[in-house]
């Protein structure tokens, strides 16, 4: 834009009227350029640019707002970070909360601190008293001092405890029902004189996880996965799955309790075989590698995907080198395939996807200025011929490479994209063909070698499930919940039926990593 608003609030009629001619004509031209500038601005959508598909305005996405799964596909990976920070509409800034003096929150003014309960504050408990269904004993069976039976003598009811599960009625009817189990535990004195006690079971503490892993836990094992399922596979938020509960089961459970059962079940499903899945992923060929937004309370991070034939594995953090380098290494191996991210360029076997190419050469074949139409025509034609070379030597192999026969028709484009980085054209057009133009290895690769893939789909099928999440969830809150939430995608069964090649490893195969650079 050559007129910024200053300069637009200080021209009138008046104005125009007393300036000379040559100075109006330049002016005129300025104006036209921006007029053909903001019309292109207009005109952009997530068919012709970079823009992901959930920026279109309500109106203009008739039924597909329905299909969220086609929606959503493309917002996974837009491209690079520059093209979705631009062309993406910002976010309005939330306002400030400022604390309260002295600490009265009377005025609606919540003071800051962690958020919770406060110290002094009453405690809750369930409101509703469900009947005992059944009764569990548990008693000691040997001396835990000298190991003789204790069949026989006393025992003595010490503790007890309440368990929600989901069951299946006995009569065979279809549904489930919720029952109530009363498990009380005892003391058995014994001969010798030590008093044995059976005690509730509990996990090994872990590093990094303040959940506990115990059956001293009021919801079940049945129930917390029927509750970990209607957030992470129906979407609902922790609100609507207490009001679902208390709704068909006439259960009060808190939110608290909720995002405990998250947590639990998120660490069970934690792998302890991180090394073996990164050997899995250095000796694949190829490795698609994709990357989406996640934030983690008020940080930034991302939710990254590494797919091959027969592993799968997430991590949350921040979209840096450091964190890529940690997964496949400085140097790895195999091939990768990639969006234009800057980052991924260090990598020499690297893959670099076709469709946002196609996707962002729309926008210049519909701008106003000519020469930028003529690339924007030769940008997708040379990439279709290119794919349909492609897909014949895949059925029957040629004589000569790919590379070798169509290498006049790289030169001209190549020649082209050098033209127009450094040639007066519209600052999209420019980036384009400066992207083409690193990312120049990328495409050719493929020509060498037929088999390879043309576009990163299993990666983006891989995160399209969690980026429709991720509008409900709107991230996770801590370090433990981003653990769990790896741990619990890589479990997800929508994965297979997303993707035919992703085979859905076993719980001794999966992975999960999480670090914060």
């Amino acid at each position: 834009m050559y007129l910024k608003d200053n300069d637009l609030r200080q021209l009138d009629e008046a104005r125009l009227d007393g300036l000379p001619s040559e100075v109006l004509r330049a002016l005129s031209k300025r104006l036209l350029s921006d007029l053909k500038e903001a019309r292109e601005r207009l005109n952009r959508s997530p068919e012709n640019s970079s823009r992901p598909p959930s920026s279109r305005a309500p109106w203009e996405r008739g039924g597909e707002s329905l299909a969220l799964g086609v929606e959503e596909e493309d917002d996974a990976s837009a491209g690079s970070a520059t093209d979705r920070v631009s062309e993406s509409a910002p976010e309005p800034e939330r306002p400030k909360r400022e604390a309260s003096v002295g600490g009265d929150s009377k005025a609606g003014v919540k003071p800051k601190g962690r958020p919770g309960r406060r110290p002094g504050h009453p405690g809750v408990s369930r409101r509703r008293v469900l009947p005992i269904d059944q009764e569990q004993s548990h008693v000691p069976s040997h001396c835990a001092c000298c190991g003789v039976a204790l069949e026989g003598l006393e025992a003595v009811a010490y503790t007890g405890r309440y368990e929600l599960e989901l069951e299946r009625p006995v009569s065979g009817n279809a549904g489930v029902v919720v029952t109530q189990t009363k498990h009380t535990y005892f003391e058995v004195r014994c001969g010798c004189g030590h008093r044995t006690r059976a005690e509730p079971g509990r996990a090994l503490a872990e590093a990094d996880w303040t959940v506990e892993l115990t059956e001293r836990h009021l919801v079940g094992p049945r129930l917390s996965s029927f509750i970990v399922a209607l957030s992470l596979r129906l979407g609902g938020s922790h609100r609507r799955i207490q009001e679902f509960l208390a709704d068909r089961f006439g259960l009060s459970l808190s939110t608290a309790l909720i995002s405990q059962c998250r947590h639990e079940l998120g660490r069970a499903l934690e792998p302890v075989v991180e090394e073996a899945l990164r050997a899995a992923l250095s000796e694949a060929e190829p490795v698609p590698v994709d990357e989406t937004g996640r934030p983690q309370h008020d940080q930034a991070l991302w939710l990254w995907a590494f797919v091959t034939a027969n592993t799968l594995l997430y991590v949350i953090g921040r979209r840096t080198r450091e964190l890529l380098h940690s997964i496949l290494g400085p140097t790895p191996s195999p091939w990768i395939m990639s969006d234009g991210y800057s980052v991924y360029r260090a990598y020499g076997h690297r893959l670099r996807c076709w469709a946002p190419i196609l996707r962002k050469a729309r926008g210049p074949a519909e701008r106003l200025h000519t020469p930028t139409q003529a690339f924007g025509r030769e940008l997708p034609s040379t990439f279709e011929t290119l794919m349909q070379a492609v897909y014949a030597a895949r059925a029957a192999p040629g004589p000569h490479g790919l590379r070798q026969t169509y290498s006049q028709r790289l030169q001209a484009l190549r020649q082209c994209c050098v033209r127009v980085a450094a040639g007066p054209y519209p600052d999209k057009a420019q980036a384009l063909a400066r992207e083409l133009r690193n990312d120049w290895d990328g495409f050719r690769v493929v020509l060498e070698h037929p088999h390879l893939p043309l576009t990163n789909n299993e990666a983006e099928r891989a995160l399209r499930p969690w980026v429709i999440l991720r509008r409900v969830s709107q991230g996770t809150r801590t370090e433990q919940g981003s653990r769990a939430f790896c741990a619990l995608a890589l479990s997800d069964r929508r994965l297979a039926s997303a993707s035919p090649r992703i085979a859905r490893p076993s719980l001794a195969a999966r992975g999960l990593t999480f670090t914060a650079f």
